[in-house]
C-alpha cells in the first residue's frame, strides 16, 4: 500500500486538504469491441441498452463488422497499449500495475475494479482511450466508473481519470509524423488538402462541452507543424465529422466526411489526406467509416485519398510515454501552470467541474469500435 498523502478536496474547497492515500494502480479504460461474429449483436446490444433500438436494426450494423471477420481491432490495440504503459512506467521507477477494462465488452469494467481491489489497490488513476472533452468522451466514463463502484460496494477502490490530452506533444506529434506519411506518399505538387475528422455529436452535446474548440485546436496544431515541412505556405485544412448514429431528425455536427469530399471535389480539389484526428487507435469507425465509405465516395468524386494513422494503433513510443507523463504529473502532484501543452487553450483540470459535460437528454448510440 501506498503512503498516504495530503490531497486538495475539489469539493469543499481549494485550500481544503483531505488525507487520502496514492494511487497504487492504473487503469486503462476503452470503449470495447467484439472478437467474433457472435459477440457482434450482443457487443451492440450493450452499447444502446435503453434505447429501445430493435434487434433487426442491430443486426443490420453489425453487418460492418462481417468485412473484419466479426472482429473490432480495438481489445487487440487496448493489450498492446496496456502492456507498452506497463513496461514504460516500470523503466521510469514507478511500481504502478496496469488493468485493463471496457465500457461495453469483456474485460468489463465492474469485473477489472474487482480484480483490482482483490489484489489490495485502494486508489487507481484511470487513462481513457479518448483525448478530448464531452459527454461521450469522458463524462460518460466517470459515470461508468460510478456505477462500476456502486455495483461492488464497499471495498470498491477509488478511480480518478488524467485530465485530457488533445493538446499534448505526445499525441499531436504521432499525428503530424503519420500525415507527413501520407502527405509524401501524395506529393506537394499540388498541395493536397488535408481533412481532420472526428466521431460527430448532437449539436446539442456539443454545445455544452469543448469538444469542437478542442478538436479545432488539435487540428490547428497540426497544420502548424506540417505547413513547416510540406511547403511556405499553410496547408489547406477542414473539420469533417464521421460516425453519425442518431436519428435523422436530430441534428448533428456537419458536414459529414463524405459531404466534405464532394464539396472538395466541386471545388477542384483532387488530392486529399483524411487525418482521423478525433480517435487514439484505428478501430472500426476508422477502418469502416473512412478506409471504406470515405475511400468510395473519394473514387466516386476522383480524389486521389490518404488516410493517416493514430498514434494508439501500433502504439507509438510517444504516445506511450505521454500515457506515462499523464500518470506521472497525478503521481508527484505537478501544478497544472508546469504540466505539458502545445495549445492555446490552458491544461484541462484533473477533475471536471460537477456540471460540465452532461448527458444529453436522451444519450445517442456513440461509436462501432
Amino acid at each position: 500500500m501506498r503512503l498516504a498523502r495530503f490531497w486538495p478536496d475539489q469539493k469543499a474547497g481549494a485550500d481544503t486538504l483531505t488525507l487520502m492515500p496514492g494511487y497504487d494502480a492504473v487503469l486503462l479504460l476503452s470503449f470495447g469491441g467484439p472478437e467474433g461474429p457472435g459477440d457482434v449483436v450482443p457487443f451492440l446490444e450493450n452499447v444502446t441498452a435503453g434505447r429501445g433500438i430493435p434487434r433487426e436494426r442491430l443486426v443490420e450494423v453489425g453487418a460492418h463488422y462481417d468485412h473484419f471477420d466479426g472482429v473490432s481491432p480495438i481489445n487487440e490495440q487496448c493489450r498492446r497499449i496496456q502492456s507498452a504503459l506497463d513496461a514504460e512506467l516500470a523503466n521510469r521507477g514507478r511500481d504502478l500495475p496496469v488493468y485493463w477494462g471496457n465500457r461495453n465488452w469483456q474485460p468489463f469494467l465492474v469485473d477489472t475494479l474487482r480484480e483490482i481491489g482483490a489484489a489490495g489497490h485502494e486508489r487507481v488513476l484511470a487513462v481513457v482511450t479518448s483525448a478530448y472533452s464531452s459527454y461521450s468522451a469522458c463524462r460518460q466514463y466517470l459515470d461508468d466508473i460510478e456505477q462500476a463502484r456502486s455495483a461492488i460496494g464497499d471495498g470498491a477502490p477509488i478511480v480518478d481519470k488524467v485530465r485530457a490530452f488533445y493538446d499534448h506533444p505526445g499525441f499531436i506529434e504521432p499525428i503530424v509524423e503519420a500525415a507527413a506519411v501520407a502527405i509524401a506518399e501524395l506529393g506537394t505538387d499540388p498541395r493536397p488538402t488535408l481533412v481532420f475528422t472526428a466521431h460527430s455529436i448532437p449539436t446539442s452535446m456539443a454545445a455544452t462541452s469543448d469538444y469542437e474548440v478542442q478538436l479545432l485546436e488539435a487540428a490547428r496544431l497540426v497544420v502548424e507543424r506540417l505547413s513547416g515541412t510540406a511547403s511556405r505556405e499553410s496547408l489547406p485544412w477542414h473539420l469533417a465529422w464521421q460516425s453519425r448514429s442518431g436519428p435523422p431528425g436530430v441534428p448533428w455536427l456537419e458536414p459529414d466526411i463524405n459531404d466534405q469530399l464532394r464539396s472538395l471535389a466541386a471545388a477542384g480539389v483532387r488530392r486529399a489526406v483524411v487525418v482521423p484526428i478525433g480517435f487514439v487507435s484505428d478501430h472500426i469507425e476508422v477502418l469502416w467509416d473512412l478506409d471504406v465509405e470515405a475511400a468510395a465516395t473519394a473514387r466516386e468524386v476522383g480524389i486521389e485519398l490518404r488516410r493517416s494513422s493514430t498514434p494508439g494503433t501500433a502504439p507509438e513510443p510517444a504516445f506511450v510515454a505521454m500515457l506515462a507523463e499523464l500518470v506521472e504529473e497525478r503521481l508527484d502532484e505537478v501544478p497544472l501552470a508546469r504540466r505539458i501543452t502545445l495549445g492555446r487553450l490552458g491544461v484541462r483540470p484533473d477533475r471536471c467541474a460537477v456540471d460540465c459535460c452532461p448527458a444529453p437528454a436522451r444519450q445517442p448510440p456513440f461509436g462501432r469500435p
